[in-house]
């Protein structure tokens, strides 16, 4: 069990993460089922060859999940996302590592809660954002 963040234990500037998954065939084949997406390039490797990918591709809402997880682990069982977005700028091939990370960019109090923003995202292997996005966390005080 992780430990609790605090609000004041936040600064501007402190990284979150890396949360590394690492997406198999069968995950992409669960996440199809779960999500309704049967597009072909996410689970049939001869499919995604025949469209010119060098493998099958993570689905772009699997990568949003990721990025879920990553926040949610981050906050803990006191914290809550509030919000998250982002949006799909490139490819994360199945059987390669998707690193999510982030930064908080903000610290402030609304609406009586204790407010955290970050930029997260995915990165593939190269190091390359594939998959930039926001987030809004509320966390706990320790008063």
């Amino acid at each position: 069990m992780t430990s609790q963040l605090f609000f004041e234990n936040v600064v501007v500037g402190m990284e979150i993460g890396p949360l590394v998954k690492h997406p198999t065939s069968r995950q992409l084949v669960k996440w199809a089922g779960a999500s309704e997406d049967f597009y072909e390039i996410h689970y049939d490797k001869d499919f995604a060859l025949s469209t010119g990918l060098p493998a099958p591709i993570v689905h772009g809402r699997l990568k949003a999940a990721f990025l879920g997880q990553l926040m949610t682990d981050w906050a803990g069982e006191k914290g809550v996302v509030r919000k998250l977005s982002c949006t799909y700028r490139g490819m994360d091939l199945v059987g390669e590592d998707v690193i999510c990370k982030g930064r908080v960019t903000q610290k402030y109090f609304a609406d009586g809660a204790n407010c955290i923003e970050c930029e997260i995202w995915t990165e593939n292997q190269k190091g390359e954002r594939t998959t930039p996005g926001s987030a809004i966390v509320v966390l706990p005080s320790r008063g």
